[in-house]
């Protein structure tokens, strides 16, 4: 059963309003320094030395690949010395990570930034300190509201992102996400007494592995996959086949995401973490009719748009639901390490969608990126079908 019952309504108590707080804040800044990145970056690589279609989306998805390496030893770690040292260390990498990007002149440069940035890997460290400050009882509100902020977060980061590379320069994004990495750090000053985790005598990532966790982490990957690789290709369709100057970008992703959450609200809201598989075959579908809509119908503002409320309706639940539901299958004593297995995953995905996205990209243009991207959605439908998704 699911720790929360739907038909009871415990509150948090002010601690934990606090904890989740302070930490879904943190996570916000240091998200949003990425996000800001996505409307612009592929647009902004393409102009520096040495850039091939290759090169920039790997300067896109870069950051996932050492994300993906680091999060779970990061999340074991925490398990053994605590969150609060991880997630300093991490911010700390991340703000080096973005200051050298943000002095680069060349792909290359820009590509180490980003890898570095990546090796700030505290995701999952984030979300353990979440559970260790929370009740069973609330938990899944809590990575909830989580989840939530950083799709807010995606949201700002949408609008902001092109109106200040457009005013300041893509340099200042990176200079900015150094800037909010050193706030998050003090930020952590504001966070209660928090129970220290359990520690654990053995090192196995054994108990993270289980095939109900791993299915979690499949659904994570894909779904940051298919989101790099249609953010490498979706500046360049609203550049170049819609003409759409890079300043009202803004305006497409901001009206598509309020829209968005007409639909994602409800569904969050009615998903009580308790096996209810059809919730996510609904948003799979919905990201899969969205990059068709793409692939056919891009001649046009319209459906472009249509295409992208849909697509965001879908990956707002899925960005807060799935770590919800990971928290809560996880064993107590290895939850950090758990939570590094989703966060590797989810990191991994975002790595290779930058790699397809540059590939596809540089073979038939932004059309045969969501193309792709159609391909891993229906994929992913598939085994979200055939497999049996047990979250409780």
């Amino acid at each position: 059963m699911s720790s929360e019952n739907p038909t009871t309504t415990i509150k948090m108590d002010s601690s934990e309003r606090r904890s989740v707080g302070v930490v879904a804040l943190i996570s916000m800044f240091r998200m949003f320094g990425l996000f800001a990145l996505l409307p612009v970056l592929s647009l902004y690589a393409t102009d520096l030395e040495h850039a091939t279609p290759l090169l920039v989306g790997l300067a896109v998805g870069a950051y996932g690949l050492t994300q993906a390496g680091f999060q779970v030893p990061l999340g074991a770690l925490s398990d053994r010395i605590g969150r609060i040292p991880v997630i300093l260390i991490g911010l700390s990498i991340f703000a080096a990570g973005s200051i050298l990007a943000a002095t680069s002149e060349s792909i290359y440069g820009i590509i180490a930034g980003r890898f570095i940035q990546g090796a700030g890997a505290i995701s999952a460290t984030l979300s353990a300190l979440i559970t260790d400050a929370t009740r069973k009882e609330v938990r899944t509100r809590s990575m909830a509201i989580f989840g939530v902020g950083i799709g807010l977060s995606f949201m700002f980061a949408m609008v902001a992102g092109p109106l200040i590379a457009a005013a300041f320069g893509v340099r200042s994004l990176f200079w900015m996400a150094a800037g909010l990495a050193v706030i998050g750090g003090l930020l952590l000053q504001l966070l209660p007494d928090i129970p220290a985790p359990k520690k654990r005598e053995s090192w196995s990532l054994s108990p993270a592995m289980r095939p109900d966790l791993l299915r979690v982490d499949s659904y994570v990957f894909l779904l940051h996959a298919i989101m790099t690789a249609t953010f490498v290709a979706l500046p360049f369709l609203l550049t170049r086949r819609l003409e759409l100057g890079l300043t009202d970008h803004w305006k497409v992703y901001v009206g598509a995401l309020l829209l968005s959450l007409v639909i994602s609200i409800p569904m969050i809201m009615k998903d009580h973490h308790q096996g209810r598989g059809r919730l996510i075959g609904m948003a799979v579908t919905m990201i899969l009719v969205a990059q068709l809509g793409l692939t056919f119908l891009s001649a046009s503002i319209a459906p472009v748009f249509l295409a992208l409320v849909i697509y965001f309706a879908g990956f707002n639940f899925l960005e807060a639901g799935l770590p919800a539901r990971l928290s809560m299958l996880a064993d107590d004593d290895v939850r950090g390490a758990s939570l590094g297995v989703f966060s590797s995953a989810q990191f991994l995905g975002a790595f290779v969608g930058g790699l397809i996205g540059g590939i596809f990209l540089s073979r038939g243009g932004p059309v045969s990126v969501f193309l792709a991207c159609a391909l891993l959605a229906a994929i992913w439908l598939a085994l979200q079908g055939f497999g049996r998704f047990r979250a409780s």
